[in-house]
């Protein structure tokens, strides 16, 4: 496990920018990966490399030739990452922007009549697209609910309003707000068992970092990442579907190639940059397992990575040493429960008598970054029915230590006397 290996830990972390300081505040503790990972710095490099050649694909040349040679490699690297041997990939302005394109397509493509289904605790990422594309389209929204007390949306939940005419679903992996994982491949089961044609997307935006990505157990036709939270950069997204829904009427060129979902000169770099995420995969399975095969690597890194980042998240809600957990403090919430197995690297936690600004403040004065969640368009869709205005969002990856988690609870116990 990576937490009782210091060489490790000392190995992951020397291949991301910025892990002990900003560059604007000085020496700090990273807990805001929810809202962004830490970058890796291959992809720091690779953006630089790109980013200086003139050239464009599909010219007569070396320079186009590579770029080319670029994009078809990553795209046969992600197939492996995902575990998508069919279907395709491809990058866009970011994962919100991709999971409209895709939505859209769905909705706007499939039969007439029929229904959208979705759940209460998705992101609007994709429950605002699949609403308003179902308003425009005339095809009723279904909303599923979550669970209050889990911060999830199960299979059964599903199943109780999944009807025939279901043309288009969504799912969220993982839930930004609360860290809890839903079951992709159960809920998925209970919607074709009812709806076998429906076209179901995924958000996987907040999942990725956690690894274990396995598309090809799901049955699904689309699965949306932003890099930027899984150790690449900003300015793009990544999106895989399958071939049913690239075969939909898709916004082109006309007399362009059929089942093109890419609009203009793709960014090479974008794709180079994914690659580097997919070789540190490859490289952290190689180190934490005897495995060969790079799938079998990635699977075994993300083993890993969940291993390390709920024995972290563990510390934080129970204590360590003389230090108790957060959910020793009086007056206290936890997002989704204490003690939740399908937790994925983050607590979200509210105080009675702190405001959640308020300690979001303080923690960063002591340079522990953290993130308010408020009940806005973003949030509110999980905290209002729990009776809060806001949260704090205490978010780690697994470059994570245990000593940073020390440092949070110490500063909790200080704070709340």
């Amino acid at each position: 496990m990576i937490t009782h290996s210091p060489d490790m830990t000392r190995a992951i972390r020397a291949r991301f920018a910025h892990v002990e300081s900003c560059p604007f505040q000085g020496p700090r503790i990273f807990f805001e990966n929810a809202g962004g990972a830490l970058t890796l710095k291959s992809v720091v490099d690779t953006s630089a490399t790109f980013a200086a050649i003139p050239d464009n694909q599909g010219r007569d040349n070396p320079a186009s030739a590579a770029l080319v040679e670029t994009i078809r490699k990553s795209k046969a690297e992600m197939a492996v990452f995902f575990n998508a041997p069919e279907g395709q990939f491809f990058v866009g302005e970011s994962g919100t922007e991709l999971l409209f394109r895709l939505i859209r397509t769905a909705v706007m493509g499939s039969a007439s009549g029929g229904k959208v289904l979705g759940s209460t605790v998705e992101h609007p990422a994709s429950r605002s697209a699949a609403q308003h594309w179902a308003e425009l389209a005339g095809k009723p929204y279904v909303s599923v609910p979550h669970d209050d007390e889990t911060g999830q949306v199960t299979p059964g939940a599903y199943a109780e309003r999944v009807t025939p005419d279901v043309r288009v679903a969504t799912i969220l992996h993982t839930s930004p707000v609360t860290g809890i994982a839903n079951d992709v491949a159960g809920i998925v089961r209970e919607i074709r068992a009812v709806a076998p044609d429906a076209y179901i997307i995924v958000d996987g935006i907040q999942h990725a970092s956690h690894g274990r990505i396995d598309i090809a157990s799901y049955e699904i036709d689309g699965y949306v990442v932003s890099p930027y939270k899984v150790f690449s950069r900003h300015g793009y997204g990544v999106a895989w579907t399958s071939d049913r829904l690239s075969g939909l009427s898709l916004e082109a060129l006309k007399d362009g190639p059929l089942g093109n979902w890419e609009m203009g000169t793709r960014d090479t770099g974008a794709y180079a940059t994914f690659s580097d995420v997919v070789k540190y995969f490859d490289w952290l399975g190689g180190e934490v397992s005897g495995e060969t095969a790079p799938r079998a690597r990635i699977e075994a890194a993300g083993h890993a990575i969940h291993a390390h980042e709920k024995e972290l998240t563990d510390a934080m809600l129970h204590g360590t040493g003389n230090l108790p957990g957060l959910a020793d403090l009086p007056g206290i919430t936890i997002l989704g429960g204490v003690d939740n197995p399908d937790r994925e690297g983050l607590v979200c936690f509210a105080l009675a008598d702190i405001p959640a600004a308020e300690i979001v403040e303080r923690l960063n004065a002591q340079g522990i970054r953290t993130h308010v969640r408020k009940a806005d368009h973003y949030s509110g869709n999980v905290l209002t029915p729990l009776g809060l205005d806001a949260a704090v969002r205490v978010s780690l990856c697994h470059y994570n230590t245990l000593e940073e988690v020390r440092s949070l609870l110490a500063a909790m116990k200080k704070m709340v006397g």
